[in-house]
């Protein structure tokens, strides 16, 4: 066994140690952790419609991108279709 010595440095050490891991994480955040740019500025974020009008022209807008992508998406596929139609009269010949 240690003697009185160890255990006053034991003690210590147990005080000491969770206070000066506070210490260093909890001073000079932003010097240590700062990220620059981290937030977006007032014209890089989203616009959230408040008003009847802008709702329904977001709505309308939303749909009409809606639409557009299931286009191109029907078009693929009638396109990919047509393809495995074509290669499967090439391997019955």
């Amino acid at each position: 066994m240690g003697g009185p010595n160890l255990e006053v440095f034991k003690f210590g050490m147990y005080i000491l140690f969770p206070i000066s891991i506070m210490y260093y994480f909890g001073t000079n955040l932003d010097g240590k952790f700062n990220t620059p740019d981290f937030w977006p500025k007032e014209g890089e974020t989203h616009k959230i419609p408040f008003e009847k009008e802008e709702i329904q022209n977001e709505l309308s807008r939303l749909k009409a991108r809606r639409l557009a992508v299931r286009d191109q998406r029907m078009q693929a596929e009638k396109q990919m279709e047509a393809e495995a139609e074509k290669t499967e009269s090439v391997e019955e010949r």
